[in-house]
C-alpha cells in the first residue's frame, strides 16, 4: 500500500483527511506536526487523534527556533506588513511544508497531503513548497472532494473522529501570532466579541500604568529588553506577553487572498507590532533617506513574497541580500511607551547615527547658511519652466 505524509494540525480539516485518505484514495497515513510556537495542548491533541484514528507514524517536529531565527527576524529587518497587518501564518507555512517534505523523502512517502481548502490561500502556500523541493504527488482531500465545513462535521461524527468542541472560531497560532476567522466574523459589520481574543487585552482592560520598555536591536535583530541579553524565543514571548497587557497588537481587516477573494481576519499581533515599529525607529536614525525610500519598496515586494507562499523565490533570497547589507547599521536601543493601546516611540540611540545634534541645532555655525543660496535658487528649476512655458494665460 502506498504511503503519504500529512501535514497535521489535529483540526477539523486534516482530522478528517486521515480517513479520507484511507478510504478514499487507499493509502497508509503518517501524520506529522510542526511545532512553530502553538500552544501546547495543539502540540499533544495531534498526537492522540492521530493514532485513534489508525495513523501508521506520527511525528512531532519542533521547529520552533528555526522559525524565530530564519523566518521571524527576517520579517523584522524588511518590516514585513502585508495590506496593513505583520504576517505570521503566512511566514510559518514555507518552514512547515519544508519539514513535511523532509519527512517525506526520510519515510519514503508516495505522496504528501495537506487539509486546505480550494478557498483559501495556505493550498498556494504549501504546495508551492512542496513541488519546489520534491517530486511526490501532493493529495488535497478537502480540496478535492469539494466538502464543505458541515460537510466534514457530519463525516466526522459518522467515522467517529474526536474534534475539537471548544473553538468557535478558525483559529491559527504560533510563536509571531494569532489568526481569526469564521463563523459570525463572516459578517464584516459584526464586531469582533472580547472572547475571541487571547494574547491581548482590550484598551479598556490594559494596564492602567503606562509601562517603558528598552529594546535593543544588533544588525537589525532583536537581542535584548532593558539591558538584559535574551534568546529569540524568550524574547519574541516577552514581548507578546507585555505589548498584550497594554492593549497592543489587535487587527481587524479586509484583506485580499490570493484567489481574489476579500476575507475578513482578525489577527493577535502584539510582539510583531512592537518590534517592527521599534525596528523601524532605528531605521529612520541610522539609514539614509535613499535607503529608507528604497527599504518602503523592499517591505512590499518582500511581504506580497511572503503571502503569496512564495518564500523559496530567488527575488526573496536577493532581497535578503539586500536587507542584510543595510541592517548592518542598524543596531542600537529603541525607548517605547506602551499605554492602553497605544505605542509611542520616546528615543532611539546607534553607533551608526546618521543624527547630528549639532549640525541641526538653529544655534550652529559649522554650517554657513549663506551656502544654501546657490542651491535653493535652483531647486525645482524643471518645475518653475514648466509653469512659465505651459500654464501661460
Amino acid at each position: 500500500m502506498k504511503k503519504v505524509v500529512l501535514a497535521f494540525s489535529g483540526g477539523l480539516d486534516t482530522s478528517v483527511c486521515i480517513k479520507l485518505l484511507e478510504e478514499n484514495y487507499e493509502m497508509e497515513v503518517i501524520t506529522a506536526c510542526v511545532d512553530v510556537g502553538q500552544p501546547q495542548e495543539e502540540i499533544e491533541r495531534p498526537t492522540a487523534v492521530a493514532y485513534k484514528m489508525g495513523a501508521l507514524k506520527h511525528y512531532t517536529i519542533d521547529a520552533k527556533e528555526e522559525f524565530a531565527e530564519e523566518f521571524v527576524f527576517r520579517a523584522i529587518k524588511a518590516n514585513a506588513i502585508y495590506e496593513g497587518y505583520p504576517l505570521s501564518t503566512a511566514l510559518a507555512r514555507p518552514l512547515i511544508a519544508m519539514k513535511i517534505v523532509e519527512l517525506a523523502k526520510k519515510e519514503g512517502a508516495d505522496a504528501i497531503a495537506h487539509g486546505c481548502t480550494g478557498k483559501g490561500n495556505d493550498q498556494f502556500r504549501f504546495e508551492a513548497i512542496i513541488r519546489a523541493m520534491s517530486d511526490v504527488d501532493v493529495i488535497a482531500p478537502i480540496r478535492d472532494l469539494n466538502l464543505t465545513r458541515s460537510e466534514e462535521i457530519d463525516y466526522a461524527e459518522d467515522h467517529g473522529i474526536p474534534l475539537p468542541s471548544d473553538k468557535q472560531y478558525s483559529i491559527d497560532e504560533n510563536l509571531w501570532g494569532r489568526s481569526i476567522e469564521g463563523d459570525i466574523l463572516e459578517d464584516p459589520m459584526t464586531e469582533t466579541p472580547e472572547e475571541a481574543f487571547n494574547w491581548t487585552r482590550s484598551t479598556d482592560d490594559a494596564l492602567d500604568e503606562a509601562q517603558i520598555l528598552e529594546i535593543e536591536f544588533e544588525k537589525g535583530i532583536p537581542v535584548g529588553l532593558n539591558n538584559e541579553k535574551m534568546e529569540p524565543l524568550d524574547l519574541i514571548g516577552k514581548c507578546n506577553q507585555i505589548a498584550g497587557l497594554n492593549g497592543i497588537g489587535r487587527i481587524d481587516i479586509i484583506e485580499d487572498r490570493i484567489i481574489g477573494l476579500k476575507s475578513r481576519e482578525n489577527y493577535e499581533v502584539p510582539a510583531a507590532i512592537l518590534l517592527i515599529t521599534a525596528h523601524k525607529a532605528l531605521e529612520q536614525l541610522t539609514l539614509t533617506r535613499s535607503e529608507l525610500k528604497f527599504a518602503s519598496y523592499v517591505t512590499e515586494v518582500y511581504s506580497e513574497l511572503i503571502y503569496d507562499g512564495l518564500w523559496h523565490d530567488p527575488l526573496r533570497e536577493d532581497l535578503d541580500a539586500l536587507t542584510d547589507n543595510m541592517q548592518k547599521r542598524v543596531t542600537g536601543t529603541v525607548k517605547v511607551r506602551l499605554h492602553k493601546g497605544n505605542l509611542r516611540i520616546l528615543g532611539r540611540k546607534s553607533p551608526y547615527s546618521l543624527y547630528s545634534e549639532e549640525t541641526v541645532s538653529f544655534e550652529d555655525k559649522g554650517m554657513d547658511q549663506r551656502e544654501m543660496t546657490g542651491m535653493v535658487k535652483n531647486y525645482g528649476i524643471q518645475a518653475a519652466s514648466y509653469n512659465k512655458i505651459c500654464k501661460k494665460d
